[in-house]
């Protein structure tokens, strides 16, 4: 019987970009994934292990070519899951590149504050928001 590795080599065909892409079954999601024996893997998660050895324990597979279905190991770099997901372009990716809040103001130590929920918050914002809310509150006593 092939070993799982054998099985991703078996079904890689070569891509634009230098991605050697999986062409077996693919997840909803568009990641490859193979028998090894026990369980499915990912089919770059084994191409890994195959190349650069075993995966650190608390690390995942960050493809840095964008390409989910790529099995090339120049292309798989082990990382943190924070990492991975900072290197996407996810909501949570986007907002974390953000320099200024969506009024403009800069996202800097002393005018940023983390809330409650771990979102950062714009001191000045929330001053200018303190400060309507008083005058607001003081017309209508």
């Amino acid at each position: 019987m092939p070993t799982a590795y054998e099985r991703v080599c078996a079904k890689a065909a070569p891509a634009q970009g230098g991605c050697i892409v999986f062409t077996g079954y693919r997840n909803p999601n568009g990641y490859g994934r193979v028998w090894d024996g026990k369980r499915l893997d990912t089919a770059h998660r084994v191409a890994y292990k195959a190349a650069v050895g075993p995966v650190p324990e608390g690390f995942h597979i960050d493809h840095l070519c964008r390409n989910r279905a790529c099995v090339n190991p120049h292309h798989l770099e082990a990382v943190t899951q924070r990492e991975n997901t900072l290197r996407g372009t996810n909501v949570v990716a986007v907002n974390a590149t953000k320099t200024a809040c969506k009024h403009g103001h800069e996202f800097t130590p002393e005018n940023t504050y983390v809330k409650r929920n771990g979102h950062r918050a714009c001191r000045e914002c929330k001053r200018e928001f303190d400060r309507r809310a008083y005058w607001k509150n003081k017309e209508n006593a």
